[in-house]
């Protein structure tokens, strides 16, 4: 065999939208590709982003960062991920815009591999999409749901909404606000949302907010349950 023909054989192919693959060929193509910033697996199908546009993604994808990431500062035991990649099972391989999880040995039910990857499901994925026909709002909630990432934030840009997703009884139920317009996540006792505040731009009453859930007693009981188990 001639060495032209061995290395056409050797060459790694390119990840493409559509391909259908395995999670191992899926990482194997996606680690050739380092120019790459984000690729996903989901439901055994290949996707690659685009550019991503500021006011459509960037904007509200930081936002979404200053306010989870307001709360993981304050609760110990917490970690934060930005489009870190999920190993979700043999046919997903997500990577969420913003992820909260438990750490495993606080009693989180997803863990850090040895080379560096999240497996199993985080506690809490949050996506910025299009709209209510991305791809997020299906295959990849309903793999989401069937692997137990627990709430799950959809932000849908072009219908200025967000739904807010809860794992009750294997199905996601959305979360409905309160009174005052406020959402209280189930699974991170004082996670609180201004609804309103976060879709016209006033983060710092988003931040009011969460500040008064960083205050109640759940969120002290959560964090002292969690210094328990450390």
């Amino acid at each position: 065999m001639t060495a032209s023909i061995e290395r056409s054989l050797n060459k790694i192919p390119p990840l493409e939208s559509g391909d259908r693959l395995s999670r191992h060929e899926f990482e194997r193509r996606y680690t050739a590709m380092p120019q790459l910033k984000k690729a996903e697996l989901i439901e055994g199908v290949v996707y690659v982003s685009s550019p991503l546009r500021f006011k459509s993604h960037g904007q509200p994808h930081g936002d979404l960062i200053i306010w989870l990431g307001t709360y993981k500062v304050s609760t110990p035991g917490v970690e934060l991920g930005d489009n870190a990649t999920v190993r979700l099972d043999l046919d997903n391989e997500p990577q969420p815009d913003v992820l909260l999880l438990i750490d495993e040995k606080l009693g989180g039910q997803a863990k850090i591999s040895e080379d560096d990857y999240i497996e199993g499901a985080p506690e809490l994925v949050a996506e910025v999409a299009a709209s209510s026909a991305s791809n997020d709002l299906y295959d990849k909630k309903r793999a989401y749901r069937r692997n137990g990432v627990q709430e799950y934030i959809v932000w849908q840009i072009l219908e200025n909404k967000v739904d807010w997703f809860s794992l009750q009884n294997d199905e996601y139920v959305t979360l409905e606000a309160d009174a005052n317009g406020v959402i209280k996540s189930r699974t991170f006792p004082g996670l609180w949302l201004d609804m309103t505040a976060l879709l016209t731009g006033e983060m710092t009453k988003v931040l009011a907010v969460l500040q008064e859930g960083l205050n109640s007693s759940e969120h002290q009981a959560f964090v002292e349950r969690l210094s328990r188990q450390s």
